[in-house]
């Protein structure tokens, strides 16, 4: 009997777009506290299935469950219980990082009396303190992603999604968000989508392969590249 506690169940879910068929009847459930990996090329129906995910798209068919809550029916409920940041996320580029975060947790309706405790523990989290007085777009492309996450975990979501969190990022700055996203296992679980394959490998507990909106592997990074990598 499976006694493994899972933030996210999904069932043979699927979404098309006309005749196209974006994701195609995938399934997979995400443990509480992992760090979870949706790796494939662009356009393999990741960021689709974020968006479902996050209540933001409408399944065709099939189930998603956050939290044990159906996505499709309690949108309210699941939107309490994630945080999430898309791809290439958009950020008000004229205010400071302590005004936007403290807009974001009226926003999320963070308890008064512990609003401004909560952007200065994030903030601190994210390596923002420093940043916390500067304007957002004159930040690094890497000090806003640290941004963006910090938004995310604001109000101690149970689960994250993340769309690309290290894309556009130079090597230093990769380094420093893979870091980040690291010292959140075991804390919230997480879903990151990437179509870079070590940043996949050095981040994740487990990892699926997504292509044409099916799975076409599943394990950890360690069973992938043996299955994918070292077999060829």
């Amino acid at each position: 009997m499976d006694q493994k506690e899972y933030t996210i169940e999904v069932e043979n879910l699927c979404k098309s777009f006309g005749k196209l068929e974006a994701v195609a009847g995938i399934s997979f459930k995400v443990e509480k506290g992992q760090i979870f990996g949706f790796l494939g090329p662009n356009g393999a129906g990741k960021s689709t299935t974020m968006r479902i995910l996050t209540g933001y798209t409408q399944a065709t068919s099939g189930i998603a469950r956050i939290c044990g809550f159906p996505v499709a029916s309690e949108p309210h409920d699941i939107k309490r219980r994630i945080g999430y940041m898309p791809e290439n996320n958009p950020l008000p580029l004229e205010l400071r990082v302590c005004e936007y975060l403290k807009w974001r947790a009226r926003l999320k309706e963070l308890p008064l009396r512990h609003r401004s405790k909560r952007v200065d523990e994030v903030m601190e989290l994210c390596d923002l303190t420093r940043a916390r007085d500067r304007i957002i777009g004159k930040l690094s492309k890497g000090f806003r992603q640290r941004v963006g996450i910090a938004d995310a975990i604001l109000a101690h979501p149970e689960v994250i999604i993340m769309d690309e969190p290290t894309i556009g990022l130079d090597p230093h700055q990769v380094i420093m968000i893979r870091d980040l996203i690291a010292s959140l296992r075991g804390k919230m679980s997480v879903i990151i989508s990437s179509h870079i394959l070590p940043e996949i490998e050095m981040t994740c507990d487990q990892v699926i392969i997504i292509n044409g909106g099916k799975i076409v592997g599943k394990g950890t990074p360690n069973e992938l590249r043996e299955t994918f990598i070292d077999s060829t």
